[in-house]
């Protein structure tokens, strides 16, 4: 392993924590991955704060013997630590954060309604559970109103860099994703997150890439890292996608988007156009996040990964296992054929559809020892609602596909095939997140793999979407 110095980046998913060890050239010579576990505690569902700490910590420790120069945190933005001291003095989450899909009471629910800005101030839709950070933030106030009261707020991914440099702020990617805490277009706090005393606790607002600090001493110790690794702000993850993308010359300074997969299926849209807040339905989950630079980035959603778990039941990487590819392709002909088809929404109140009852077309009696025609009917299902989501942001030109479902080839390439006048690519770099990561610290490093063309679904795609648009809108309108 190069000696000319390492950075680890530490990713807090919703659904996985990862933590990679990297060169100044950008490789990965270290991986590490847990399970995140939702707590519950006085009847809320809660992120697992303590369970993480205690498990970065163990793998800090385990790259003791690397020479790490730097820590860069990224997380999931549905989340927000009020920071404190507690009674015995010590420092640190005054309670336990919600996990963004709490149900929120009503009543609460309700009176926070009436205090959210309007979309196009914001670019923020209403969002269901916690989604809304505000929502979150506004409940909290209920909940604790004396820790609240002195609290300094801060995202998700910021709480990491506290924790590991003692050093507390907040950054503009983290605040600006569907939070109603951000105007984009003024970039500043929302009129609501002004008037509300939100804006005053949380700390202050500083660039993803601004070294907060350096690990804070007894972490040093304890890990035995050293006192004089810095630590970076950090960012909101899909923004971190997003900004290694822009590392592809494909990519960069051109009309783009970045569709990345996981439990969220994100689509963020690089204009080279002007473009109005306006334009998006709000209705649909679309929304305004804000990139590392400050700049609107126009985006819209689905719940991807959890929708395909929830038909296949299993690791979603059945669906993009490299094996089982071959016979997943040789499912989609009969699919077509009989018309096969699933339609939205099994997540509901997200995603473009997020009214949809979730139901089975033409399945087929002898449906359960289909196994590998289910995985490739959900995973047309998946390119369905994407190519719809795509279509409410003006994407077009080029379409780069990252994360944990751009293997899964049925996805990619029926995607490709509703997409024509699209060029679709995925990238041969894995860890698109973390790498995003690193070009805060260095901006022009390169991703080592290229990208390659998407080759289309062969079959009448556009006949099958007809058919499933047409059955989509006459299931809306009963």
């Amino acid at each position: 392993m190069s000696r000319s110095g390492t950075t680890i980046v530490v990713d807090i998913g919703k659904t996985l924590s990862k933590v990679t060890c990297w060169t100044r050239e950008g490789h990965m010579t270290e991986r590490m991955v847990r399970p995140n576990e939702v707590r519950e505690e006085g009847g809320i569902r809660r992120l697992d704060i303590d369970g993480i700490g205690a498990w970065l910590r163990e793998c800090l420790a385990a790259l003791r013997g690397n020479p790490i120069e730097a820590i860069v945190p990224v997380a999931h933005g549905a989340g927000v630590v009020a920071l404190g001291t507690d009674a015995s003095g010590m420092q640190g989450a005054l309670f336990a954060p919600f996990d963004y899909e709490q149900p929120i009471p009503p009543e609460v629910m309700s009176a926070y309604r009436e205090e959210r800005d309007a979309f196009a101030v914001t670019g923020s839709p209403a969002l269901p559970d916690g989604l809304n950070l505000g929502a979150q933030v506004y409940w909290m106030d209920q909940a604790y109103p004396e820790a609240m009261a002195e609290a300094t707020l801060v995202p998700w991914a910021q709480y990491w860099a506290w924790f590991l440099s003692g050093t507390a702020v907040s950054e503009v990617t983290s605040l600006g994703c569907h939070t109603d805490l951000w105007s984009p277009g003024e970039a500043r706090f929302s009129p609501m997150a002004q008037r509300l005393g939100y804006a005053r606790r949380f700390a202050p607002v500083v660039k993803a890439s601004e070294v907060v600090g350096t690990l804070r001493p007894e972490l040093a110790l304890m890990t035995g890292l050293g006192g004089e690794v810095s630590v970076l702000a950090g960012l909101h993850d899909s923004n971190a996608a997003l900004l290694a993308a822009r590392g592809f010359q494909h990519i960069a300074r051109k009309e783009a988007t970045i569709l990345s997969t996981g439990t969220w299926f994100i689509g963020m849209r690089l204009p080279n156009e002007n473009f109005s807040m306006a334009s998006l339905p709000a209705g649909r989950d679309t929304l305004v996040n804000v990139d590392a630079y400050g700049w609107p980035v126009p985006s819209a959603r689905f719940m991807g990964g959890r929708e395909i778990e929830s038909v296949i039941q299993i690791d979603t990487r059945r669906v993009d296992i490299k094996p089982d590819q071959p016979l997943l392709m040789e499912a989609v002909p009969g699919l077509l054929a009989r018309g096969t088809m699933m339609l939205p929404t099994l997540a509901p109140g997200f995603g473009p559809f997020p009214n949809g009852k979730g139901t089975w077309l033409d399945r087929p009696a002898e449906w359960a020892g289909t196994w590998y025609a289910r995985r490739a009917a959900i995973c047309l299902y998946a390119a369905l609602v994407a190519d719809t989501m795509l279509d409410l942001i003006g994407s077009k030109e080029r379409l780069l596909v990252e994360g944990r479902f751009a293997e899964a080839q049925v996805f990619v390439r029926a995607l490709a095939a509703l997409r024509p006048s699209t060029d679709v690519y995925v990238a041969n770099a894995h860890n698109d997140v973390s790498f995003g990561a690193l070009r805060l610290i260095n901006p022009l490093l390169k991703p080592s793999g290229g990208l390659t063309l998407v080759e289309p679904l062969e079959g009448d795609l556009e006949g099958y979407r007809r058919k499933w648009r047409t059955h989509v809108a006459q299931e809306a309108a009963a």
